[in-house]
């Protein structure tokens, strides 16, 4: 771990930003360069104390995981990323299109939305990052094991299929299934995707009845029905905005203008989710 590079690069980072590059109000004056201390410690999840020991060069050695989210606050490259973590003492992660690093530029457009849900998903159905509006929707992404995966989810969990209506859960499945098909083909396998796929055929006959239909697909349904346990259907067009390698999406869900699904996104927007908890 090269602390004297580490801090110095952080802080770097850190000044380089304006609050508007990452979604943040500007607020009162400043008297510094860039963003906070303690907005960075807020985007990344971690205390004000833990970041500023590691720009004094005097912190512990961040885990990988806390990389990661470090890396997303302030809105590295992958190169800088991996430039980060050979700072830190750890191994460069494998490059491969099923990197969950969140594109820079995706999340400049997700900064930028506020009145309607949206989320970067992975091309294994990882929630990577979310806005308010699609929290209060969906709930906190999962983060750890392979119920990362919506895919796995979908298949292992029945609560997971409670946010489409009934009638929807087959065309789901069979989008799950194309998009894991999908992921697997687009390069070299991972060890998550691969263990995805073996654990689906062994628990799940449904998932072994659509696997054996070779459908292979990366596109998003143009409309969606979605349930929320308080407020009831809500009809959303779907639209995504792919990175280059296709290996990442903005998904953009908005209600028509003057719908009933408007007035609930609004309700949404107003309440958000710890009313519904």
């Amino acid at each position: 771990m090269n602390r004297a590079a580490l801090a110095d690069f952080l802080r770097r980072r850190r000044e380089s930003l304006r609050p508007s590059d990452v979604g943040l109000a500007p607020g009162p004056r400043r008297r510094t360069p860039g963003l906070r201390r303690e907005e960075v410690a807020a985007l990344t999840g971690m205390s004000v104390d833990y970041y500023a020991r590691l720009e004094q060069q005097r912190g512990p050695q961040p885990s990988e995981q806390m990389l990661a989210a470090l890396a997303r606050s302030l809105r590295l490259s992958v190169e800088e990323r991996d430039y980060l973590y050979r700072l830190a003492g750890h191994g460069v992660p494998r490059r491969t299109p099923l990197d969950t690093h969140v594109a820079p530029p995706l999340l400049r457009v997700l900064d930028r939305l506020e009145d309607t849900p949206a989320f970067v998903v992975s091309g294994l159905g990882e929630i990577l990052v979310q806005n308010r509006l699609a929290e209060a929707l969906f709930g906190p992404p999962v983060t750890t094991g392979l119920a990362r995966s919506s895919v796995y989810r979908w298949f292992t969990d029945p609560t997971s299929r409670d946010i489409y209506p009934p009638e929807q859960h087959e065309r789901q499945a069979r989008s799950q299934v194309a998009s894991l098909r999908a992921a697997l083909a687009a390069a070299r396998p991972t060890a998550e995707a691969e263990e995805i796929l073996r654990v689906l055929l062994r628990e799940s006959e449904e998932f072994v009845r659509i696997w054996e239909l070779h459908e292979v697909s990366r596109r998003f349904e143009d409309h969606k029905t979605l349930v929320h346990p308080e407020l009831g259907r809500i009809d959303v067009d779907c639209q995504a905005l792919f990175t280059e390698d296709q290996s990442q999406a903005l998904v953009v869900l908005t209600p028509a203008p003057g719908s009933e699904a408007e007035e609930k996104v609004r309700l949404l927007a107003v309440l958000g989710h710890e009313t519904f908890a």
